[in-house]
């Protein structure tokens, strides 16, 4: 019943005038059905009968815009109770400062609180993984039914409460206070999008309430000129005149065009912080895309090594045995896993004491300190640093070979000896060079960024078909290059999933974090894509694209109704005064009555007949923006002009044959 008639009565309630204060067209259009109305009621005589039929109309003109608004409205919320439904009251294991644990209301939880999660169990809050690593079912907050995996020290450690925890067991640090989860942002931000308007809605507004005015003063002076020339003009006359006359159809339908973009969004597994975050998405010029977790899957897994002249297999193994036994990254892990199956025999039999070096941005290495050895592993360049000199070339060739075929090269040396390579291999994601290729059709630019070399990062972009790349960029580097191609004018989108991709995502004019990312990543971000594929920003730029598209277009409807409705009433006002002006009755319409009725209902009807449009937004080509708007307003602008000519002609008709004029 609620879901029926909730838009109806939440309509109803749109016809305070304080609400519509917001929206000048349809105020006016309200204070012009109440004229008309007290006319009606205080006027006894053969036109009475008329004056009630345009003040029903123009009710019904307001009436229609509040329930376009209001069906979209009502679409976001089911969307809220939706979400609100998948709330789960659980209990956690919260860590005491002797260590136990100890069970507590998962509400009573707060920012900086660690809970032990184990197999089965719901994970009580938003948080990062701080040890551990498992396989978690996120289908609640995606609808994604394969699980997924997240571990601590990884870009992919991030944990959202409600979700069901599959196997081992983990650590998490809980990031958020009550209310003010991962979930509780997707309601509020639902909830609230109603309320926000972007700033090409509000400056639309500003210039639909300046036309208004115009067509306010065209009209009293109509009056003003009728009373010269002893012309008696009915206010109902003029109000239907000026309502007429004015911009209805997009002022009606306006924020119905914006919440149901947002809603897009939304069904597309995207949540966006704001309207104006959406509407940026159809002006974006330049794709910025990390290539760890967004083209690729963002694990990337030891899969060959190769040693040095002079070294030995057994100190290669125990150095990066060491280097990396508590490194807790994917990486560290499967070099762990590499090095028992493959080289068991090397491993070192009884572990020493050693102070392990964890790997920094900065440095680019993680390290192991013992007594008689100072192992390091990283980068090439960060390898060389440390040892003074250029690498063996037998192991920059090695490497070079590694990075040609994709794989990124991590350097292990002791002391002033480098000692061998690992290979670390990563898997691109599929469907990349499709997407890329529809851009490019778009005219949007997609450049790779990576903190890779730049011979993988070549052989990366050759395969995923992106024509520009940009190899060892810093966390630095990369808010550096989102403010360079700012400063020449271009709208940047950028995407990223790790905590040194924070900076750029915050400075970029659209950021969009993957879902699987960290929890700063998606902080930074004003979007995030909840299925965590770089193929969503295609449907973020369409559907931005789309709301442009569609307000510009029904704009450009709107106005061209105008200049049809213009050859319906004035010619019908005038005629019978001004014979001459019988010519420009173009529509051999009937009466002054029937042709001012005609043109009131037809301006009332568009609405709702628009509304499906306006949710479902104008279909847009892979073509370039440019091609599209110009075909766009050709299209609506002629259509604008046409369609009323036939559509208040048969209303015309209609009204002569069952006798209502």
């Amino acid at each position: 019943m609620k879901r029926h008639f909730g838009p109806l009565w939440q309509s109803l309630k749109k016809l305070n005038p304080l609400s519509l204060l917001g929206n000048p067209v349809m105020f006016i259009t309200e204070i012009g059905a109440i004229i008309t109305m007290m006319e009606w009621i205080f006027t006894r005589q053969e036109s009475s009968a008329f004056y009630a039929q345009v003040s029903l109309w123009l009710w019904l003109t307001v009436l229609f815009s509040n329930w376009a608004e209001s069906v979209a409205e009502m679409r976001n919320q089911r969307q809220a109770e939706s979400l609100r439904s998948k709330r789960v009251e659980t209990r956690a294991e919260l860590q005491q400062e002797n260590g136990e644990y100890a069970s507590v209301d998962a509400q009573t939880l707060r920012r900086g609180n660690i809970v032990r999660v184990r197999k089965g169990e719901i994970i009580p809050g938003d948080g990062e993984i701080i040890h551990g690593s498992a396989s978690i079912d996120e289908s609640s907050i995606t609808g994604e039914s394969a699980p997924v995996i997240r571990a601590s020290g990884t870009d992919h450690s991030s944990v959202t409460g409600g979700t069901r925890l599959l196997s081992d067991e983990i650590l998490v640090k809980i990031s958020a206070d009550p209310g003010q989860g991962f979930l509780d942002r997707m309601i509020n931000l639902i909830e609230s999008a109603k309320r926000k308007k972007s700033t090409n809605e509000l400056a639309l507004t500003i210039l639909l309430s300046g036309l208004t005015f115009i067509f306010l003063v065209v009209v009293v002076a109509i009056k003003i000129f009728g009373s010269y020339f002893r012309i008696d003009l009915s206010v109902t006359m003029l109000v239907a005149l000026l309502i007429c006359l004015i911009p209805t159809t997009i002022a009606g339908l306006l924020s119905a065009i914006g919440i149901a973009g947002i809603n897009r969004l939304m069904k597309s597994h995207v949540l966006a912080m704001s309207g104006q975050a959406v509407e940026s998405a159809g002006d974006v010029d330049l794709l910025l895309i990390d290539k760890t977790g967004t083209i690729t899957e963002g694990h990337r897994q030891a899969s060959d090594v190769a040693i040095t002249e002079g070294a030995s297999m057994k100190t290669f193994v125990e150095a990066a045995w060491y280097t990396s036994l508590q490194d807790e990254t994917d990486e560290g892990r499967s070099i762990i896993d590499f090095l028992r199956k493959h080289y068991p025999e090397e491993i070192p039999a009884s572990l020493q004491e050693y102070g392990f070096i964890p790997f920094s941005a900065e440095t680019q290495m993680s390290g192991a300190e013992m007594e008689m050895h100072s192992y390091r592993k990283g980068s090439c360049h960060a390898i060389a640093e440390w040892i003074g000199k250029a690498v063996p070339q037998d192991a920059k060739e090695a490497a070079e070979k590694y990075a040609e075929a994709g794989g990124t090269p991590l350097f292990v040396a002791d002391g002033k000896q480098v000692l061998g390579v690992i290979l670390l291999k990563d898997k691109i994601k599929e469907g990349l060079s499709t997407f890329f290729a529809t851009f490019r059709k778009m005219g949007i630019r997609t450049v790779m960024i990576t903190g890779d070399n730049p011979i993988t990062a070549k052989t990366i972009a050759q395969e995923a078909e992106i024509e520009e790349f940009l190899a060892e960029v810093t966390p630095e580097r990369k808010l550096q290059v989102v403010q360079m191609y700012q400063r020449e004018g271009m709208m940047v989108a950028m995407t990223g999933d790790g905590v040194n991709d924070a900076p750029a995502l915050a400075h970029a004019d659209i950021g969009v974090a993957m879902n699987s990312g960290t929890q700063a990543a998606k902080e930074a971000a004003n979007m995030i894509d909840l299925d965590s594929h770089p193929e969503k920003l295609f449907q973020i730029v369409e559907i931005g694209k789309q709301m442009l598209m569609t307000r510009g277009s029904l704009t450009t409807f709107s106005i061209a109704n105008d200049m049809a409705k213009y050859f319906a009433i004035i010619p019908a006002i005038l005629m019978s005064h001004f014979p001459l002006v019988a010519n420009l009755n173009i529509m051999h319409l009937q009466t002054p009555e029937s042709a001012v009725l005609s043109a009131v209902i037809f301006n009332a009807l568009v609405i709702p007949l628009l509304i499906p449009l306006a949710f479902r937004g104008v279909a847009l080509a892979e073509e370039r923006a440019q091609v599209i708007l110009r075909r766009n307003l050709a299209i609506y602008g002629i259509g604008g002009i046409l369609v009323p000519f036939v559509g208040i002609k048969c209303i015309d008709l209609l009204l002569g044959y069952v006798g209502l004029i």
